[in-house]
């Protein structure tokens, strides 16, 4: 692909993809990037590199950083060849990561790895890469595409991203100031997220569900197929307002397994599973793979997809400042002192 184009500060450098379908590529993109530009993006750039200046605001800037991918989901994209959301995911899971301590996003690059480049194919993940950066509020500065015969099936393709974000020394959340008696809060996930689908495309295999059924008023291809919820704006809002003791993104590991990892030892958070209701899809899927409970929390974000600690006493002002920026927000539970042998994070 094109290493550089002078009027854009986007880079995408190729890795023996034709320069032809490069070009091509990077001319139905470049609109998409442009949009998710801020104003710290240095236009004079060399192909190998983009630049960045730190923005002025910070007093002690910390920068951090984050990668994912979107996993096995992606199995799913080539099967109904739905391409159009998978980008946002792989934005999703890097951002969501890095907000929990924070950071907001600054920039983002990803990387697109195929056996042959198929510009369509591409252009469509890549503009849902751009609409996700768009929406977190960060520049999409780069990628790399690269073309490996015998690597992947024609059709298929992997995805990397990668964040960096930046946080002011003095405002660093790590969950070191969570007590006993604070109050977690849950944030309303938009569906499966990004994890869980090696069991998801097991479960659908087995069930021989039609993936163009209505399902609760959708399709249900596209009920599996909703992109990761992306947080960033509503966190961003809350921290303006509120101190945050804590946060988890509930990813692989589900609620039992996320939310122990901002917790400070010694203490357990209780959480009351009718707090808050089982979406249907998680339904479906406990029904159709005769899942218990316990390896639902642990497997499926359930329905939460971001968890808040906060002091009792904020607890309201939280909710209420979260809810106006058009979450879905429960009260799931509180943080107690963990008894002997308890796991650090239980649903009851």
């Amino acid at each position: 692909m094109s290493a550089h184009s002078n009027d854009t500060p986007i880079t995408y450098r190729d890795a023996g993809v034709d320069i032809e379908a490069g070009d091509a590529l990077v001319d139905q993109i470049k609109p998409f990037a442009k949009r998710t530009m801020r104003p710290e993006v240095m236009s004079a750039i060399g192909g190998f590199g983009s630049m960045f200046s730190m923005p002025t605001k910070f007093k002690e800037p910390v920068l951090v950083s984050g990668t994912d991918g979107v996993g096995t989901k992606l199995k799913l994209a080539f099967e109904l060849n739905q391409h159009d959301t998978v980008g946002i995911d792989l934005v999703a899971m890097s951002v969501n990561d890095i907000l929990v301590q924070g950071a907001e996003p600054l920039f983002f690059l990803d990387y697109f790895a195929c056996g042959k480049l198929e510009v369509g194919t591409a252009a469509t993940v890549i503009k849902g890469i751009a609409a996700g950066c768009e929406e977190s509020g960060c520049a999409l500065v780069g990628g790399e595409t690269a073309e490996m015969p015998g690597m992947y099936p024609t059709g298929e393709y992997d995805l990397a991203g990668f964040v960096v974000g930046c946080v002011d020394k003095a405002n660093i959340i790590d969950g070191s100031t969570i007590a006993e008696g604070d109050v977690v809060l849950g944030l309303a996930s938009s569906g499966a997220h990004s994890n869980g689908y090696s069991l998801i495309r097991k479960l659908i295999e087995k069930s021989g569900v039609d993936m163009e059924s209505d399902f609760h008023g959708r399709k249900f291809k596209d009920v599996v197929m909703t992109p990761t919820k992306l947080y960033v704006k509503s966190i961003l809002g809350l921290l303006e307002t509120v101190k945050v003791k804590g946060m988890a993104h509930i990813t692989g590991g589900g609620i039992t397994e996320n939310v122990p990892r901002v917790l400070p030892e010694g203490l357990t958070a209780e959480i009351s599973a009718n707090s808050w209701a089982l979406p249907p899809l998680f339904n479906w899927l406990q029904a159709q793979g005769n899942i218990a409970d316990k390896e639902m929390y642990k497997t499926f974000n359930c329905g939460i997809g971001m968890v808040v600690i906060v002091a009792q006493a904020d607890a309201a002002e939280a909710k209420k400042a979260l809810e106006a920026k058009g979450e879905t927000v429960y009260q799931i539970g509180q943080i107690r002192a963990q008894s002997a042998g308890e796991a650090p994070t239980i649903v009851i």
